[in-house]
């Protein structure tokens, strides 16, 4: 067993108010708990991973090159691999929501990235 004590797990902040914060994985999948802040959007990105998106609070819009859709609490949306997308805060209220991605990927995705 591995516990992961979130007041202590590892966080990092790619972009001003968007907080990650890695949760229990491993090389099979991982969680990243996140906080996106009104009106942020990450860049339009594709990875390896297959990636569920489960919001917890507020309103996150998912953009892929077809197609757009709003998730609100408890919302969840599945994206393949190598699909493009972004994600966005369209709501007026910090937005948290948790990440899955299998297989697992590194923590550093955003800070160590490359223009994907």
């Amino acid at each position: 067993m591995k516990h992961i004590n979130f007041s202590e797990a590892e966080t990092y902040e790619p972009d001003e108010g968007w907080r990650r914060v890695s949760l229990a994985g491993s090389d099979q999948f991982t969680f990243e708990w996140f906080e996106k802040p009104p009106g942020h959007s990450s860049p339009m990105h594709d990875h390896e991973n297959e990636q569920v998106c489960i919001v917890l609070q507020g309103e996150i819009t998912i953009h892929t090159e077809s197609e757009s859709v709003t998730l609100e609490r408890f919302d969840s949306v599945w994206l393949e691999a190598w699909e493009k997308h972004r994600v966005e805060n369209t709501g007026d209220e910090t937005a948290i929501a948790i990440d899955v991605f299998a297989p697992g990927r590194e923590f550093d995705f955003w800070t160590d990235r490359e223009e994907r």
